[in-house]
């Protein structure tokens, strides 16, 4: 019997260890209030999203994607007062508080995928200006939130990725 009892809480630890869901951010800004951006803000998601990281190597200069990621790839991801933040593969692992990783944003875990699979995403308005409002108030996402954004690519010399983004969908 006593096996059993300690099969049965090694399972609920393990099931409870591997739970991707996000954690409650202690940085995160207007999420008890309802989004301030609905001109921004999608119900449907758009058509032909690609991960961040095929993008970064596909994307070209000024045409429109459809790209998708979690909030994160540092320990700040968004900018504060303005709706910009970065964005990181859905395919690369973010680490858990239970591995030692109090901001599993940030990917401490697995920093060396970073690199090739992160963006940064600008919402801008109808004339191609940042928005100037936090992201997390205007779209209601936090750190590790998973978002599908639509806009023009923008590179710099470096081959990093910029969204200038028009529409974004919540999943």
């Amino acid at each position: 019997m006593k096996l059993f009892k300690l099969t049965l809480v090694l399972f609920f630890v393990v099931a409870i260890g591997c739970n991707r869901t996000p954690p409650p951010s202690s940085s995160t800004v207007g999420n008890s209030d309802a989004p301030t951006g609905s001109q921004f803000i999608v119900t449907s998601e758009p058509a032909g999203a690609t991960g961040v990281g095929e993008a970064r190597k596909t994307a070209i200069d000024g045409a429109t994607v459809v790209v998708v990621g979690h909030v994160g790839g540092s320990a700040t991801p968004f900018v504060d007062g303005v709706a910009a933040f970065s964005i990181v593969d859905p395919s690369v692992s973010y680490c858990q508080p239970a591995e030692g990783c109090p901001t599993p944003w940030d990917y401490c875990c697995t920093q060396d995928q970073v690199k090739d699979n992160i963006a940064t995403v600008k919402i801008v308005d109808g004339q191609g200006k940042l928005v100037a409002e936090d992201a997390r108030k205007l779209l209601g996402v936090r750190e590790l939130s998973l978002v599908v954004v639509q806009g023009s690519a923008r590179r710099d010399d470096a081959g990093n990725l910029t969204v200038l983004a028009e529409k974004v969908f919540i999943r």
